[in-house]
């Protein structure tokens, strides 16, 4: 099935420039709302006040897990927010601050399918008092922190609204493959009523032949929407119980995403954009097999720090690991495909070395609320639990991913590498990260663009997963629902 790589949008700084310049230029979509008093239009300058803040920017990522609001602007903002029920709202008052065209652009940033945000509000609260409403869909749990400057991004304001109840993980994927069960059930049993209707009309006199298949009109294409607000499941059955303790479970960990675009090719393709699509083909393939599920950390454009993507995977007790990426490198002609496993000591090269400084620096671009990792020196030390058995069969999944890659493509080391990825540490949880090619080198960022090559790609990886569990059955796990 063909996936097609999301358009890339305005890089960063082209964006805020187009933001500056386009002033009023807004749209409203779904039932969100625009207001704004009189009290907006600025008022004299009163001597010895500082100027307000400039916004740069304003982006809405929308996720089941949670949505993200982010404010940018060229200095620190001070902001207190408030919850409000029957409706639930939420008001967001930020201090020094002047309701210009770049914030009014949080409008047009909401999107109708967004999990927890109805619509949203703004006006000029107070003089330099912007009030921002948010009307919400369910109850959330909202967290709010500032970003220091990082990379192409400066000052940045975040909201991070959350359910109220985290979702079972593991009752989510069960259900999941029920009603893709029913759903495959519902369309062999379409299949055959039309078969029957075909022969029936055929032998029928006087009744016209159907057209064929060919000649029929195309069904709609089904265009992925952000899923549906997560309401609290019911109970799992027994039934359910039991299929999860037969399931296999690999964890497909799409590198980046949201605020973190990961590399970036010649022509603006985004890593973030090209691994999502090609786990979303890995998790078709994996899910075909019989007995096997796998769980995505982001089935969208979010943001998940690195420390959340391990805890997703070992919260589901899965049986594998898999990081998928599609990096730069300092030189433009590096090309082909790479694996690494974890390493504890050193790395094996320099070029591993300086790929995992860099992937481990993802947590700074996406933008890491620290107050919600309460403890950051047992988050350390739990990612530094890896056994030497879980680094032996990452190695042996490495090789025999590594080669089937070299099946449809070129690598760029023959060796399955190690370094210290900080993703890859799941104590209990073989890991890999496979690098698919480099966006940077203008030829293999055409190849990435084509979905052909993504699927060639997700369908070496499966094969070499089902290599690794035909030589290694996973051991028999005691899974716990809800």
């Amino acid at each position: 099935m063909t996936r097609p790589v999301p358009p890339p949008d305005p890089p960063p700084l082209r964006r805020r420039s187009l933001l500056a310049a386009t002033g009023g230029v807004m749209s409203a979509l779904g039932p969100v709302v625009l207001s704004f008093t009189a009290a907006g239009r600025a008022d004299a300058a009163v001597p010895g006040t500082p100027p307000p803040a400039v916004i740069v920017a304003v982006r809405v990522w929308p996720a089941r897990d949670y949505t993200r609001v982010t404010i940018e602007s060229d200095r620190p903002l001070d902001a207190r927010h408030n919850l409000i029920e029957a409706p639930h709202r939420l008001t967001v008052d930020i201090d020094g601050l002047e309701l210009d065209a770049a914030l009014r652009e949080i409008v047009g940033q909401v999107q109708p399918d967004d999990p927890y945000i109805q619509g949203v509000r703004a006006g000029q609260f107070q003089p330099r008092v912007v009030r921002i409403v948010f009307d919400l869909k369910q109850p959330v749990r909202p967290e709010q922190f500032t970003l220091a400057p990082v990379q192409p991004y400066k000052h940045r304001l975040i909201l991070d609204l959350y359910p109220t109840e985290e979702i079972d993980p593991l009752l989510t994927l069960v259900r999941e493959r029920e009603q893709a069960n029913e759903r495959a059930a519902r369309a062999l049993q379409d299949a055959l009523s039309d078969f029957i209707a075909r022969i029936e009309r055929r032998n029928g006199a006087g009744a016209a032949p159907l057209p064929p298949v060919a000649q029929r009109a195309p069904a709609p294409a089904v265009v992925p929407m952000t899923p549906a607000p997560p309401t609290p499941p019911a109970p799992p059955t027994e039934a359910e119980r039991e299929t999860v303790q037969r399931l296999v479970i690999v964890a497909i960990d799409p590198g980046h995403g949201g605020e973190d675009p990961g590399a970036i090719g010649p022509t603006g393709l985004r890593e973030k954009d090209v691994v999502l699509a090609i786990a979303l083909e890995l998790r078709e393939r994996l899910n075909a097999v019989a007995g096997m599920r796998a769980m995505l950390t982001r089935e969208g454009d979010h943001f998940v720090p690195l420390h959340e993507r391990v805890r997703k995977a070992r919260r589901v007790q899965a049986d594998l690991f898999v990081s998928l990426h599609a990096d730069a490198f300092m030189r433009r002609e590096a090309r082909g495909a790479s694996v690494f496993a974890l390493s504890t000591g050193g790395a094996t090269s320099a070029a591993a070395r300086w790929m995992a400084e860099r992937e481990n620096a993802a947590d700074r671009v996406g933008g890491v609320n620290m107050r919600r990792v309460r403890d950051p020196q047992i988050v350390r030390a739990m990612l530094d639990m890896s056994t030497t058995a879980q680094i032996k069969d990452s190695l042996v999944l490495g090789r025999e991913v590594l080669g089937r890659l070299d099946r449809i493509g070129e690598l760029h080391k023959a060796e399955v590498e190690q370094a210290g990825f900080a993703v890859l540490k799941a104590p209990d949880i073989p890991s890999i990260l496979v690098e698919t090619a480099f966006i940077s080198n203008p030829q293999e960022e055409k190849r990435l663009r084509d979905p052909a090559f993504r699927r060639q790609l997700a369908g070496a990886i499966a094969a070499g997963i089902r290599r690794y569990f035909a030589k290694r059955p996973p051991l028999a796990r005691t899974r716990q629902l809800g």
